[in-house]
């Protein structure tokens, strides 16, 4: 083997993770869009995807203009941004901690946005963009206690998930507490919100997760290679030339924000954001971020998890319904096999 051989083969090496990357993620597209063009066509009735097609770009076609264009693409759209939103902020807090089980869903984020929501609805009769914004305030405010409360010569990730679940928890009475109080009316409504639905989706609501996801995902996605340096450890990383405080901060910032923003449109779609990163992480394996590939494969869950809700099984259900219970089997394995390997 000559020298100039080992610089080649590093190269190629290189070349093809770089390759198989592109192409993990662009199969992921490609069944994404497949998905969305599936949930525009079908429902109670067909849709020809020439209908479909010819409505996206603006013609207006007796019956699929309603159908399609007032009833499933703003559903469609909602769900696609949302399932982004979470799948890329669970899977920025998996990596940043270096543990599946740091996902809003586990850590308290969402409990502390269904909190506000709850409380808004229940104590005082707020709806629609009033319910969103608390949400929001409070997702980002109980983002700050966790990470305040876990915070002792830097953050672990066993601690602060267990600062999460304890707050999680008082979160959770408190709901409940709420919920018994609740008249009949906004009882019903506070429990559409706290399961994670898409009904009654507009394409305004779909608004503010797309703003979410311009900012604070793009600043989220540009901190791509500081994460992965932070998978190694924090001593590996500095000395790596990464700021890890400057990176785990924007991190925080940003993931919290794109997961509060997506919580206070839909509710919480329950473990969207914990099974992200774990698909996506097996899908492409060691040859890049995991954070674009686990916003798409976050944006394939919530699409399909609405989809089955809807049309696949006896009755309807809504999304949160779906996902969950795809979850929590997931998740009792995770502890399972964490138990077995004696892994913290």
């Amino acid at each position: 083997m000559t020298d100039q051989s080992i610089p080649t083969r590093l190269r190629s090496a290189r070349l093809q993770r770089s390759n198989g990357y592109r192409t993990a993620v662009a199969c992921l597209a490609g069944l994404l869009a497949l998905a969305v063009m599936i949930t525009l066509c079908v429902g109670q009735s067909v849709t020809p995807p020439g209908d479909v097609l010819r409505v996206l770009a603006g013609v207006d076609v007796p019956g699929a203009s309603f159908t399609v264009g007032q009833l499933r693409l703003p559903r469609a759209v909602l769900a696609v941004l949302a399932g982004l939103c979470f799948g890329l902020g669970g899977a920025a807090f998996q990596v940043m901690l270096r543990n599946p089980l740091a996902s809003p869903d586990i850590i308290g984020i969402n409990a502390g946005a269904s909190a506000a929501a709850v409380f808004a609805i229940v104590a005082l009769s707020l709806g629609g963009p009033s319910v969103a914004l608390m949400a929001v305030v409070a997702g980002l405010g109980v983002a700050a206690l966790i990470f305040g409360l876990s915070f002792r010569n830097g953050i672990s990730g066993g601690r602060l998930i267990l600062v999460g679940i304890g707050v999680s928890s008082m979160l959770d009475s408190a709901i409940a507490f709420l919920l018994a109080q609740a008249p009949a009316w906004d009882l019903q409504q506070a429990m559409r919100w706290l399961t994670g639905s898409l009904n009654g989706a507009t394409l305004d609501q779909a608004l503010w997760p797309a703003l979410a996801l311009a900012t604070c995902g793009s600043l989220l996605i540009g901190q791509r290679r500081g994460l992965e340096m932070l998978r190694l450890g924090d001593d590996t990383a500095a000395a790596l030339g990464t700021d890890v405080a400057r990176t785990r901060l924007i991190v925080i910032l940003t993931a919290v924000g794109i997961i509060a923003v997506a919580t206070a449109i839909t509710g919480p779609i329950a473990f969207v954001a914990f099974l992200s990163g774990p698909i996506a992480a097996r899908i492409v394996g060691p040859r890049g971020s995991v954070l674009i590939p686990a916003a798409l494969v976050g944006a394939l869950l919530v699409l399909a998890g609405d989809f089955a809700g809807q049309f696949l099984l006896p009755g309807r259900y809504p999304v949160g319904v779906m996902t969950g219970a795809i979850g929590a089997p997931y998740l009792i394995f995770l502890i399972i096999r964490a138990n077995k390997t004696g892994a913290t």
